[in-house]
């Protein structure tokens, strides 16, 4: 059949075993077209929607038939279906342009997916994405409040009207204080991101945007403050400096005071780095517990520390093994490299038949300032690993691929990259058991 063409990104793609969905006969290729009699237009107005205990679902068979299932549940309990597009609308692209973007100094040639700058609430609910705030609506706003869109996580760089109107390029830049006083009303949980920029957001501008953050605390709960990326490709943009050794440190003891301020008066340090500054500034991290639950993780915060606290435990409960013998390589990103280096010989100390060579991968794709794992193309591990005697396996971050899809930011799969070396690539999460075990076992 044909679809109504306003009503098809509401076509079901899975159906999960087990579910109430998969219990009541709905199935893939089904359309939703109402809740409780109101037709969904995206994901938040139908996750608010089917929130009750008694709801109505109309659903479209593929054959044309239209039922009416009326489904008992417990309250916020899940139906267990996914549509064809996760947000059930089109994204919500970015109008800013900001000095720092980095999809502004990409190359030509990457994955079409990378060159769309979302800037969409919706997306930072389901999957934690962050939003300016600058491309919404009153309406919008007001939606995230009727809706109970939390936690949202907001990309803030700044507090201060006039330089965040210059940072974002952005006329309705200023009014983020409003915004976020008005969403701390309503009682919405924000966690909030600033990419410090030296010249622009730090020194001073930064201890006036973490205390303007600060005073929405708890609904603020956190703030992740991570260095600007530079990339090679920067013609026609705006000049930007990258952190050094010194201003590294200058930061780190700007924000450490902070975080004792914090600390005495909200009970939280509240304000987070992430671990690029210390290693720029080659000092030590937090201690794990003073990274408080992790709340900005996947900003890279606390990351090297939890994963390194979480490898040393595991290996602590590991009886010695000297049978399981092999040769295996990982292949890293400059600022990792000394942390996997000091992780490989504590897996080699407690299994002395392993061998495992450390591969610092130099970023040639992007320029040599850019040196996180997560940024390494598979056309930089070809071009340095091709020669090198690799063993049984490569190892690589998870964190390299596409989230969705096993494939690199320059387009080559995985698949391609083992042809490519000849060897078997695993990949691993950041976490630390993963880690040990798919290298010993």
């Amino acid at each position: 059949m044909e679809v109504n063409v306003k009503n098809s990104n509401n076509i079901i793609s899975k159906v999960y075993k087990g579910s109430i969905a998969e219990e009541i006969g709905i199935e893939v290729g089904d359309l939703l077209i109402a809740v409780n009699d109101e037709e969904i237009h995206d994901i938040i107005e139908y996750k608010f929607l089917i929130s009750d205990e008694y709801i109505e679902l109309e659903i479209q068979k593929r054959d044309g038939e239209v039922y009416i299932y009326e489904i008992e549940k417990d309250f916020d309990e899940e139906l267990g279906i996914e549509f064809v597009n996760p947000i059930i609308d089109k994204a919500k692209s970015c109008r800013n342009k900001c000095v720092f973007c980095f999809i502004d100094q990409l190359p030509k040639g990457m994955r079409e997916t990378l060159y769309f700058k979302d800037d969409d609430s919706r997306l930072s609910f389901l999957q934690g994405n962050f939003v300016t705030l600058t491309n919404m609506s009153e309406e919008d706003i007001d939606n995230i409040i009727k809706y109970r869109i939390s936690p949202i996580n907001i990309s803030v760089h700044t507090t201060n009207p006039e330089l965040r109107r210059k940072m974002i390029t952005n006329k309705h830049a200023g009014k983020l204080i409003d915004t976020m006083n008005r969403l701390a009303d309503a009682h919405i949980e924000m966690n909030c991101q600033i990419v410090l920029c030296p010249g622009y957001n730090d020194k001073e501008e930064l201890d006036r945007t973490l205390n303007d953050l600060s005073s929405l605390y708890p609904y603020v709960n956190s703030v992740a403050i991570v260095p600007v990326g530079i990339t090679k490709y920067r013609d026609n943009l705006a000049k930007l400096d990258i952190f050094t050794y010194e201003s590294a440190n200058e930061t780190i003891d700007q924000v450490h005071a902070l975080q004792e301020k914090y600390l005495k008066d909200l009970n939280t340090r509240f304000a987070f780095l992430s671990d690029e500054f210390y290693i720029i500034a080659k000092r030590p991290l937090l201690n794990y517990d003073e990274y408080e639950g992790f709340l900005q993780f996947e900003d890279g915060v606390g990351m090297i520390r939890k994963q390194g606290t979480e490898i040393i435990n595991y290996l602590e409960k590991l009886e010695s093994d000297d049978s399981i013998q092999k040769t295996v390589s990982i292949a890293t990103g400059s600022s990792a490299y000394e942390f996997i280096s000091d992780m490989a010989n504590k897996v080699m100390e407690k299994f002395k038949n392993i061998k495992i060579n450390v591969y610092k991968i130099k970023n040639d794709y992007f320029g040599h300032t850019i040196t996180v794992s997560g940024l390494i193309t598979a056309t930089d591990i070809i071009n340095q690993l091709k020669d090198k005697d690799l063993g049984s396996a490569l190892y690589i971050t998870r964190s390299m691929l596409k989230s969705d899809e096993e494939v690199f930011l320059d387009d080559i799969t995985l698949e391609q990259l083992k042809e490519k070396l000849n060897i078997q690539v695993i990949t691993c999460q950041n976490e630390g058991k993963d880690f040990v075990e798919k290298i010993v076992y």
